[in-house]
């Protein structure tokens, strides 16, 4: 397994290191975390380990069902090896339910289903808050080609896909999650980054209760018992 050489970025829950090979790339899991666009800070306890774990058991499932994505290995409890992408600077964020910014911009009470799942870009630039674009913003900026664009969109939804199916048999409903994608040395459009409750909302199918960062971000209670949560639901 490669191991870590120089650190190439960090970022608010990761931090990138080279490795002996160009091609390949070691993330390591923070438990710091943050909300609001940073204006709230804090740490969770062991989230980095609980980060890994369950983006492990994401990329391992999605792979097995045919998604492709930058997973190579999890060398320990903090470190994933995973394939160097060139990554597009966009959030691909799939909704199936009203919640968060979505229910707060168009006035739905969170919770509320939405007739159908749908797929919003957001351009990744901290400076500018990460506004929401569409395809056409994406290819006149020249983030992506409209080719790479249809292929994001389809392998977000086929993703949802598989995370309603196999969430819903653990009782857990996947209300939206986002997620990012790079070019691999071939020029593939390949999912990366992480899959976690960071960027994942999970609600108890029954209860409601959240099983994500809306529980740091809303002081709903215990983050960390709402992370371990999920990781006990997805090994069990």
């Amino acid at each position: 397994m490669e191991e870590r050489t120089n650190k190439i970025h960090e970022g608010k829950a990761k931090i990138i290191y080279a490795t002996h090979d160009p091609n390949q790339v070691i993330m390591y899991f923070k438990d710091e975390a943050t909300a609001r666009n940073g204006e709230k800070k804090g740490t969770i306890q062991d989230k980095g380990i609980i980060n890994n774990k369950i983006s492990t058991y994401f990329f391992k499932l999605l792979k097995d069902r045919g998604v492709d994505n930058h997973y190579i290995g999890t060398p320990d409890a903090r470190d994933m090896l995973v394939k160097k992408l060139e990554m597009i600077p966009l959030e691909v964020v799939v909704r199936n339910v009203f919640a968060g910014s979505l229910a707060a911009r168009f006035g739905k009470e969170e919770g509320t289903p939405l007739s159908m799942p749908i797929v919003e870009f957001y351009y990744k630039c901290d400076e500018l808050n990460d506004p929401i674009i569409n395809r056409y913003h994406a290819i006149a900026l020249g983030i992506a080609t409209l080719t790479e664009l249809n292929q994001i969109e389809h392998i977000a939804f086929s993703i949802n896909s598989i995370f309603k199916e196999v969430l819903g048999a653990k009782n857990v409903d996947i209300i939206d999650f986002k997620t990012e994608f790079g070019r691999d040395e071939k020029g593939r459009v390949l999912l990366g980054d992480e899959i976690s409750p960071d960027n994942c909302r999970f609600w108890d199918k029954d209860s409601k209760q959240r099983l994500d960062k809306d529980v740091f971000r809303h002081d709903l209670g215990s983050p960390e018992e709402a992370y371990q949560e999920i990781l006990r639901r997805l090994t069990l």
